[in-house]
């Protein structure tokens, strides 16, 4: 089932406040103004600075009331969302903004009038009144929202324009690191070597490790996509396993636990590989046999994908040459394709080796 969208609130900040402060204020100068021109127009006598004040405290009273049509808008900015959640999200939104903003507009009348020594400020009927100011806030919140439902949707077509354009050269970036990293020269020697040396004694073998060859350096060329399935990270890393196993023999073992209905999730290409082959190259000198657990389970509102060794850990000097960017590349992957709710966590396993897992937000595992 789908997740239900959690609820979003507003990030209030003073600059476009304060902007959107003083263009309420000069928009309730103009309305008092084109008011009085109004008065004077119909042969009327001009009741001092009154016009102005009921203007500026009714545009002031929408300013301090925009919060709860932004909030709405930020969770219901379109159908698209449901049309129950948003004629309901809009419509309790709009009887809190109207009745806000007519209380505040009335009471700030009822303070200022006889401080300004104009006496008691009369409302009027408030069965009348109330239906009046409902009507002209209904104007003036359906303007704002459509307004700012289509600023909050081309802000997100810019947001998401960027990402894609990043996550492009990211992508790039990683086909680059599965081949010149994971498939450097020496690996690549290393399991020709190997296929020559098998060849003559198993044929059937020799066929499939060069079979996991090929799959490996044909995904790593042709894959354009930013994700696939767990299923086929799964047939990729296999593959590269099959190469270490040739390399390495008996002296790395990869165990698989993977818990039923995740296959379908969605995972960054070349993920497991590049943690699998980061566990292996880190551990290479030791001449103890090393264990890599694979695992991938449901983790609270989201899953979470985990390769653990029993090799030295974080702690150890490794042997390994290089710049050692394979994590911090997999984290800015990570940060492009979630926004910041997926997260790569590193700690020690219970054995002593290093642990580094993934965890990926609900919609990941749709």
């Amino acid at each position: 089932p789908q997740a239900r969208p959690d609820w979003k609130w507003p990030r209030l900040r003073a600059r476009p406040a304060l902007a959107l402060f003083g263009f309420c204020l000069l928009l309730g100068l103009w309305m008092g103004l084109t008011l009085c021109l109004t008065i004077l127009t119909e042969g009327g006598e001009v009741p001092g600075a009154r016009p102005f004040l009921w203007e500026v405290t009714g545009a002031l009273g929408v300013w301090a009331v925009l919060p709860i049509l932004y909030t709405a808008v930020l969770n219901a900015p379109g159908p698209r969302v449901g049309w129950a959640r948003f004629l309901g999200i809009h419509a309790a939104a709009f009887a809190l903004f109207t009745g806000l903003h007519t209380a505040l507009m009335v009471g700030t009348r009822h303070l200022l009038y006889p401080l300004l020594g104009w006496g008691t400020y009369d409302a009027g009927e408030l069965a009348f009144r109330i239906p009046m100011e409902a009507q002209k806030d209904l104007i003036s919140y359906t303007v704002t929202a459509t307004l700012w439902s289509l600023l909050q949707a081309w802000k997100e077509r810019q947001a998401r324009a960027l990402r894609e354009a990043a996550l492009e050269g990211e992508l790039r970036a990683a086909q680059l690191q599965a081949l010149t990293g994971q498939l450097h020269p020496h690996f690549l020697f290393n399991a020709l070597n190997t296929v020559s040396a098998v060849m003559y004694e198993d044929l059937a073998r020799t066929d499939r490790l060069l079979s996991d060859l090929g799959g490996l350096l044909r995904a790593s060329l042709e894959r354009r996509e930013a994700t696939w399935t767990l299923a086929e990270e799964r047939t990729q890393a296999a593959r590269f396993v099959a190469l270490l196993a040739a390399r390495f023999g008996d002296r790395v073992t990869v165990r698989w636990d993977v818990s039923p209905g995740l296959d379908g999730a969605q995972v960054p290409c070349f993920a497991l590989q590049a943690l699998v082959e980061n566990a292996v190259k880190h551990n290479q000198d030791r001449t103890e046999p090393l264990e890599v657990r694979i695992r991938a389970r449901v983790d609270g509102a989201g899953w979470r994908l985990e390769v653990e060794d029993t090799g030295r850990g974080f702690g150890t000097p490794s042997p390994a040459s290089g710049p050692g960017v394979g994590l911090a590349h997999l984290e800015r992957i990570l940060a492009l394709l979630h926004a910041g709710r997926a997260r790569l966590e590193r700690s020690p396993s219970p054995e002593g080796g290093a642990r580094v897992s993934l965890w990926l937000p609900r919609e990941a595992a749709a």
